[in-house]
């Protein structure tokens, strides 16, 4: 009686009216991160006194440790704490470094004297901007290492209208996202910029706190998971389980393999696969030992460590693209910094070029939600209407379209500089630029969280949604990389001894060969993603088989028609007599067994 009081219960949460709250704080936290990642660059460049390429490395570091220590958020939700009280713990770390951060940029004594050098920063002002930095990206990282995930329990998959309704939810957590990244990039930016720093930082703060006020205010609207056994401890006993049985010898059938029953699985059972059959050694179980954690893994563990390794050249696959984000919003806003910024009488802040993409975004994804995805499901009657690595693919060719053009506008505006410095072309120059990978972040971000939180095993549904951002750290991190590394090569090959990013001077460099060089990379790339996309293969719904429940893919599958048919086939059969509905079952039973034998049949891919 108790449990179906609590099954009700629990049918009574979640959904959009749960997820609502979620989008409020994405909305909210997210107008003041995008507000600081445009941003923060001029912050660098003209309060604390970093060269150009300084300020733009600052930057990248900054926002590649931001998505880094999501992982660390991620674990503690998947493993220690369920995912609210994650998300509101990382979001008062978060709050508290705002509001160190507003209190410097406030204070005239807490900020460095110009130097002319590459960086002027120094003694505790140095130790109070590096605090609170790194204070701030452990807080928001945090954040985005729970607050995905959380939003995403609230739809269950097995469901099938629910199982759209995690569709949905990536398509609007994306719209949240990009309503609170227009205030950002607009008001948020235009305060910082023209009023005073301290200000917008202010502005932030105040939003981020409103932001986790009102998750914590949902709290009796949403299914919270408790937490489960460590992922990273059930991924490392495969891996020194499978070392120490590399010299046995696999069983001519996978049905062999160790596996624990239905009843004693909490997670879930997943069917075995052929790929990567080397960890499959990990299951077999030898006469003389008994099944012990460290001493065989069941064929369920074994295959969410084969998803994750799966998921690996993917997630390597989207790392570029980020690198071409970075320079957006680097590069990019230091070239709107020197163009014209009339618009009228009104003077554009540089940093606040990126609406353009974001406003596009607030009218392309409705669109994409109504009609493309209901007109995509009647023809593959897949939940998101296509898959959600034919979406990553799209953002891939997108993005090096972006570094093309980029390259292009930016050879317009350092012609137009050196020939005439006192009629810069206009700021909206870079429009283009953005827009293309304003489109191009839409597919592939909202792609790879859906993928990588749908693909993910049970246990580690926030450590893998934080493979997205785990991406975007990385590529940052490279873009560091990238801008040290061309500038010390060109530097001793370049005839006048110059890197292509040197010094303060834009018009003296050579930008658009670096831009040109992200897109030749990015083309690459693709091909690169493409291969690895073709070589995956989808976790099927299937796999997961809870007690005597039907499998969750058939019932995701079959619409309604399909299904009163079915009825009408059944109840004919029930009418033609005991034994030949006994030879009709034997004769569905190894179709049913070759679905479902070595893994599942594969999806479409890209």
């Amino acid at each position: 009686m108790r449990d179906k009081e609590e099954a009700k219960a629990w049918e009574k949460k979640g959904g959009f009216r749960a997820a609502m709250f979620v989008f409020v704080l994405s909305a909210l936290d997210n107008m003041g991160l995008v507000a600081n990642m445009v941003s923060m660059v001029l912050y660098f460049y003209g309060v604390m006194h970093f060269d150009l390429s300084s300020s733009a490395n600052t930057l990248t570091n900054f926002l590649g440790s931001t998505f880094l220590l999501s992982l660390v958020g991620a674990f503690i939700s998947d493993t220690y704490l369920n995912r609210l009280t994650t998300c509101l713990l990382f979001g008062s770390l978060e709050v508290t470094a705002l509001v160190v951060v507003t209190i410097q940029a406030g204070t005239k004594a807490l900020q460095p004297e110009a130097c002319g050098k590459s960086s002027c920063v120094k003694g505790g002002v140095a130790v109070m901007l590096y605090t609170s930095l790194c204070l701030l990206a452990l807080g928001s990282g945090g954040v985005r290492g729970s607050m995905t995930a959380l939003g995403a329990d609230q739809f269950e998959e097995k469901d099938p209208k629910e199982g759209k309704g995690l569709a949905t939810y990536f398509n609007w957590l994306l719209l949240s996202t990009t309503l609170g990244s227009v205030v950002g990039v607009t008001a948020v930016v235009w305060v910082s910029t023209q009023r005073a720093w301290y200000l917008g930082f202010l502005i932030v703060t105040v939003s981020s706190f409103l932001g986790f006020l009102t998750l914590a205010l949902g709290k009796p609207f949403y299914r919270i998971l408790p937490p489960s056994q460590s992922p990273l401890s059930r991924i490392l006993q495969v891996i020194v389980v499978a070392f120490k049985n590399r010299k046995l010898p696999l069983p001519e059938s996978h049905e062999e393999l160790y596996e624990i029953s239905d009843k004693d699985s909490t997670t879930g059972k997943i069917a075995h696969t052929n790929q990567l059959r080397f960890l499959d050694k990990a299951a077999v179980l030898q006469g003389n030992f008994e099944p012990k954690p460290w001493k065989v893994c069941t064929v369920t563990q074994v295959e969410e460590v084969k998803i994750l390794t799966r998921m690996l050249p993917i997630l390597a696959s989207t790392i570029i693209m980020n690198t071409c984000l970075a320079q957006l919003q680097t590069f990019s806003v230091q070239q709107g910094n020197v163009m014209n910024l009339k618009l009228g009488s009104f003077t554009v802040p540089p940093a606040s070029i990126p609406v353009i993409p974001l406003l596009f975004l607030c009218i392309l994804i409705p669109i994409y939600e109504f009609l493309f995805v209901p007109f995509a499901r009647k023809i593959t009657n897949h939940p998101s209407g296509v898959t959600q690595l034919q979406r990553v693919g799209v953002g891939l060719v997108l993005s090096s379209i972006s570094m093309m053009v980029a390259g292009i506008i930016e050879v317009k505006r350092r012609d137009q500089a050196r020939k005439d410095p006192s009629k810069p072309i206009s700021l909206f120059w870079l429009s283009f630029q953005y827009a293309i990978f304003g489109i191009a972040d839409m597919f592939t971000q909202v792609g790879l969280l859906e993928f990588f939180y749908r693909e993910a095993p049970k246990t580690m549904k926030s450590l893998s949604t934080s493979f997205t951002w785990l991406a975007m750290s990385i590529g940052y991190f490279l873009s560091t990389v990238f801008v040290n590394v061309i500038n010390s090569v060109t530097k001793r090959v370049a005839p006048s001894k110059q890197g292509w990013l040197h010094g303060f001077d834009l018009n003296s460099n050579n930008l658009n060969l670096f831009y040109w060089f992200l897109a030749i990379l990015s083309c690459i790339n693709f091909f690169n993603f493409v291969y690895w996309a073709c070589w995956y293969k989808y976790k099927s719904e299937q796999e997961y088989q809870d007690g005597d429940q039907e499998p969750r893919a058939r019932a995701k599958s079959e619409s309604e028609s399909e299904t009163k048919h079915m009825k009408m086939v059944h109840q004919g059969m029930m009418m033609m007599g005991k034994s030949s509905q006994t030879s009709e079952a034997n004769s569905e039973g190894p179709s049913s067994s070759d679905e479902t034998e070595d893994g599942q049949r594969e999806r479409s891919k890209v």
